[in-house]
């Protein structure tokens, strides 16, 4: 059995080296080959991913938070921010050791300040024993199919797992990704008090599922997961493998508005607020001026872009 272990040295602030070492250590002393894959850039190790996936690997695990979920499932389900080769693979194109990628499944350490995927699958967190026995446990059973949601803007696609983010909590991200401290969600809850006090409602234009209409909102997001931020449930109801998209909006409240259904967000309350609407769609149109999208905490880029659900994309060790 070989198993690859991919860890972004700079993830969790340095601290996800150590923890690739030893996930790679359980993994050996269960009997499998590991091949270790730590590179100093987020693009370098999306090269190195992929590079392995062609050699044939069976399972792909990452070590880290969302962002290396986001890494791994662009690698195995449409082929990675660095190009890629799921594409060719599905093409009937050959693949050595008659593996294909879009089969392998990817498994999950959760190191990371958030870990929202990890918390939607029912993974150990910060547990990294428990986390590594989950794998193993779920790789000699198949694991499970999930759903996807494919990113079109610009004439390229990217993958998502998560949710994708746009209007005041991509606002957010962004700010918060600018700072160096403090770590951990304190940095996030602060960039989104920071980001209040300037924030202005946003002008979209929604396409979802062929009915159009013109949106004013404070965000708009769309999740196949359920939760954002380490935690913040804005999806409560959504499901991994319904073969929907849940289509979430805050509509135009002033700051303090915002700022008091943020709170109620962690326990799922805020779906009965009236500023709040969500509805399941397999595709979504978004457009509005100066707005930056994120997806699964990586930055996507500016709108337009397209969103739509792919079943059963990726099988996960959960």
């Amino acid at each position: 059995m070989m198993i690859a272990v991919a860890v972004n040295p700079r993830a969790s602030f340095g601290r996800a080296r150590d923890a690739g070492k030893d996930a790679a250590a359980h993994f050996r002393a269960a009997g499998a080959e590991v091949l270790l894959l730590c590179e100093d850039s987020y693009a370098g190790l999306a090269q190195a991913v992929d590079r392995v996936l062609e050699s044939g690997v069976d399972a792909l695990v990452v070590v880290g938070g969302d962002g290396m979920v986001h890494l791994g499932l662009n690698a195995l389900a449409g082929g990675s921010a660095g190009g890629g080769i799921a594409g060719k693979t599905r093409a009937g194109a050959g693949y050595a050791g008659d593996k294909d990628p879009s089969r392998i499944p990817l498994g999950i350490i959760p190191t990371g300040t958030g870990n929202d995927m990890a918390r939607a699958l029912g993974l150990p967190r910060h547990n990294l024993p428990a986390a590594c026995e989950q794998v193993l446990e779920s790789l000699a059973g198949g694991g499970r199919m999930i759903d996807a949601g494919r990113i079109t803007a610009g004439g390229t696609s990217r993958w998502f797992a998560g949710v994708v983010s746009t209007g005041f909590d991509a606002a957010v991200n962004e700010r918060a990704n600018a700072w160096r401290w403090p770590r951990g969600k304190i940095r996030y809850q602060l960039a989104m008090l920071r980001e209040l006090v300037s924030f202005r409602a946003i002008s979209y234009t929604v396409t979802a599922d062929g009915q159009r209409w013109q949106q004013g909102a404070m965000l708009i997001s769309v999740a196949n997961g359920q939760s954002i931020g380490g935690g913040m449930r804005i999806a409560p109801e959504a499901v991994l493998d319904d073969g929907l998209l849940d289509l979430f909006i805050v509509s135009r409240v002033s700051r303090a508005g915002l700022l008091a259904v943020f709170p109620k967000v962690f326990s799922g309350r805020h779906v009965d607020h009236p500023a709040v609407e969500l509805r399941r769609v397999r595709r979504v149109e978004l457009a509005a001026g100066n707005i930056v999208a994120y997806a699964d905490g990586e930055r996507i880029g500016a709108l337009p872009l397209t969103i739509e659900v792919v079943p059963r994309a990726v099988r996960v060790l959960a």
